[in-house]
């Protein structure tokens, strides 16, 4: 959820993002485009030597990892993804994780600037409050990118997990089901990039599809999202009987939205179209009767790794596309259940594409073992 404010959150992963941030089979899922891998990356140089450039040659290389939020499953693949890279690159990697406060953000982005790293990941936040920091962290020399959030800068790299496709292979795949005719409901919280983008699509299919009428939308993100939507939905829908499905577009919001409708025993009029996807979120999908049905995601691990080859470029002094996009692939419960899949690694297997690593690359991260 992947943020002017997370998941994810990917958000959110909103806490999607987490909130990143993209298939094919037989028919449930299909292959994202550009899936096949580059010989020189989106993102890279181009560079053809594999020496190793100043700092990396003298590691470890100090970079700060300023984070919105980090609970939640999809927050925490991210993390390890990204530590992951850290580690095989040589990277001292400094995270801080503001656990939904603002504030806190904009604080620790200052003490990363302070403690001169080398560096910084932005992982979700608020455009307004993370500016000022970021135009510290340029003028000094201090390469940003930064991960659903809306940086307002364009010498910041924005990395995303192609929100609009996410969006629009969850919800052609409600459409699809429903006949394009249903009551829905909607969990969105505004002010968080990769939310934002998604419901830009939502409100588009809306209008596309006229037998699609909206009864209610609710949500709220925090350090306890699933819970705290679970609540939410529970009121709306008694408040709307009607409502047969509803579209929650962050893996928190999703299990929220699940969890309501399985202690109202409405898990066979109620179905559930989410984003992002976990281990857990596997469990949830794939468990009896479950009512999520479909998620549209890109592997979180996948962009964590993504976001420090990145900022490990930049540091290193090359060029960076403006604009990362990591696409994202429709899963459904059914192709899980066909796959027996019931974790990520499973589920990488059968869906390859998952995997980026020649998105932004270059030929000396193999010298280094990343």
């Amino acid at each position: 959820m992947t943020t002017s404010r997370t998941s994810r959150l990917g958000l959110l992963a909103i806490p999607a993002l987490v909130l990143a941030a993209c298939t094919q089979a037989a028919p449930p899922v299909s292959t994202p485009n550009g899936s096949s891998p580059a010989p020189v990356a989106s993102g890279s140089s181009g560079a053809q030597t594999a020496d190793v450039p100043a700092p990396f040659d003298q590691p470890p290389v100090r970079i700060a990892l300023v984070r919105q939020l980090g609970s939640g499953d999809y927050f925490e693949q991210w993390l390890t993804g990204a530590q992951e890279q850290a580690d095989a690159l040589g990277i001292d990697l400094r995270v801080s994780d503001a656990r939904g406060d603002d504030s806190a953000q904009a604080t620790n982005l200052d003490t990363a600037i302070n403690q001169g790293v080398a560096g910084i990941i932005l992982d979700h936040g608020q455009t307004e409050t993370l500016k000022p920091g970021i135009d510290r962290a340029l003028a000094a020399s201090i390469p940003v990118v930064a991960f659903d959030v809306n940086a307002d800068n364009p010498k910041v790299p924005q990395i995303e997990q192609s929100d609009a496709v996410l969006a629009q292979r969850t919800l052609e795949s409600l459409v699809k089901d429903t006949g394009g005719k249903a009551t829905i409901g909607y969990v969105y919280v505004a002010g968080f990039a990769p939310l934002d983008r998604r419901d830009e699509v939502f409100q588009d299919i809306l209008t596309k599809n006229p037998g699609l009428k909206l009864a209610a939308t609710w949500g709220k993100v925090s350090d306890s999202t699933a819970a705290d939507v679970q609540g939410q939905t529970a009121a709306a829908l008694t408040a709307n009987p009607d409502i047969t499905a509803i579209f929650a577009p962050f893996d928190e919001f999703a299990k929220g939205a699940v969890l309501a409708i399985e202690a109202a025993g409405l898990q066979d009029k109620v179905k559930v179209y989410g984003a992002d996807i976990s281990t857990a979120d596997i469990g949830v999908m794939t468990a009896k009767d479950s009512p999520w049905t479909a998620t549209a995601a890109a592997d979180p691990a996948n962009v964590g790794r993504v976001a420090v080859r990145a900022v490990a470029l930049q540091v290193a002094g090359e060029q960076v596309d403006a604009q990362i996009s990591v696409e994202p692939a429709l899963i459904t419960r059914d192709f899980l259940v066909q796959h027996a899949i019931t974790t990520m690694e499973q589920l990488r297997d059968q869906l390859p594409e998952l995997t980026t690593p020649n998105l932004v690359n270059a030929p000396w991260f193999a010298a280094l073992g990343g």
